[in-house]
């Protein structure tokens, strides 16, 4: 919020309470940079998230249908829960499962499908 409150008698801009970036002016850049720790996974869970990316990758290269865009919604999903809090859920795991199970014709034949189900089955204890 500006305080304009004897501003003008300085020729400045007085801002308080900014919790956020703030420019003044035409041209202006604002970079914001976050500093934070990443959340601690166990090795399970780094396993498994390196094992969803390279399943999304390999999606890429196959025929879309339902089953594998369900599929990548929550292989999405579980990244983002991996990175965010440093586990997937049990609820998350097992839609994730569920996920796998449906699009079995094409996660089956992949490397990296079989990869993400093992290492769900892993989390999930079987």
């Amino acid at each position: 919020m500006a305080d304009t409150d004897n501003s003008r008698d300085r020729g400045g801009i007085h801002v308080t309470n900014a919790g956020g970036n703030v420019t003044i002016g035409d041209n202006n850049t604002v970079t914001s940079t976050v500093n934070g720790a990443q959340p601690n996974r166990d090795p399970q869970q780094e396993e498994l998230l390196q094992a969803i990316r390279k399943l999304r990758a390999d999606l890429g290269g196959v025929v879309a249908s339902e089953q594998t865009a369900a599929l990548d919604v929550e292989l999405s999903d579980a990244e983002d829960e991996i990175e965010g809090f440093g586990r997937a859920g049990t609820p998350r795991l097992t839609r994730l499962r569920q996920a796998l199970l449906d699009a079995g014709a094409v996660t089956g034949i992949l490397a990296s499908g079989v990869a993400v189900g093992q290492a769900v089955g892993a989390l999930l204890g079987g």
